[in-house]
């Protein structure tokens, strides 16, 4: 099933519980919403998940709650990069849970569920007792074991002088930029730039290319070999054990701990 006739596919019987799992070297799915709310599921890399506001990055052993309506586009780090995806009818009254976007770190309960239904495909209906009691309660489990959401998200700048001072980070990430010199590169003073990224991002410099920084780095952990400390000098650190610190800060786990969430579970 390729991804042009899946997304079709997901809201054509709009009763149904759609699984689409082992969703693999894809390397962008276009942008899309559904009527139904989606599950998606990530192993062996970061997925990128983009909506009109926002840049979403889904690390290995995460999952994303993209609610109904919510156009998306979504591009997978690396060909290795496995998706499984669940898409839920929702009711008027749905929790909050299922109205916002969000990741969350997997729990093992939802990891044996999702083994059990790996080789499911297609509509899931009621007249399917045995399998549709195991979606249902899936999808009950989502809003009761869930943790707090994760930051791992930046919002899209729409101001053009920021765009391209947001593309000149992202493509010389590898080097240290300092506000006074950036601002001074686009003929601007500090203080004016500063007060742009607050306006423009609702948020500081320091705390946008931060992110910027850690959320490369996480690529670079779960898609290659590099050492913890070429993927700190890769993002601009010349100090490990900053990086190392200010990657647990913003992700609440050391590097080292985030590669190892990155084997693969759950490939059929």
């Amino acid at each position: 099933m390729n991804s042009k006739y899946y997304l079709t596919e997901v809201d054509k019987n709009p009763q149904s519980i759609f699984c689409y799992h082992n969703l693999r070297g894809e390397t962008f799915v276009e942008p899309h919403s559904h009527d139904k709310g989606q599950f998606l599921y990530t192993e062996g890399g970061v997925v990128h998940v983009k909506t009109d506001t926002r840049m979403y990055y889904l690390p290995a052993r995460h999952y994303m709650w993209i609610p109904p309506g919510v156009r998306h586009a979504i591009y997978p780090s690396s060909p290795k990069v496995i998706m499984k995806n669940l898409y839920f009818p929702m009711i008027v009254n749905a929790s909050g849970f299922y109205k916002k976007e969000g990741i969350y770190p997997i729990n093992n309960l939802l990891i044996e569920m999702l083994l059990y239904t790996k080789n499911w495909n297609g509509d899931i209906t009621k007249s399917q007792r045995n399998k549709y009691a195991i979606v249902y309660a899936f999808k009950a489990l989502l809003e009761q074991t869930v943790s707090k959401s994760l930051h791992l998200e930046l919002p899209h700048p729409t101001d053009g002088r920021l765009i391209q001072i947001i593309k000149y980070l992202t493509d010389n990430i590898h080097k240290e930029h300092l506000l006074p010199k950036l601002a001074s590169n686009f003929s601007m003073t500090d203080k004016s730039l500063y007060r742009l990224f607050k306006k423009d991002l609702g948020m500081s410099f320091i705390k946008y290319y931060t992110q910027l920084r850690i959320f490369k780095s996480l690529e670079y952990l779960m898609n290659s070999d590099y050492n913890i400390s070429e993927i700190a000098s890769m993002v601009g650190y010349s100090s490990l054990p900053t990086f190392s610190n200010t990657f647990a800060k913003v992700l609440g786990k050391r590097p080292s701990e985030y590669r190892k969430t990155n084997e693969i579970y759950l490939e059929a």
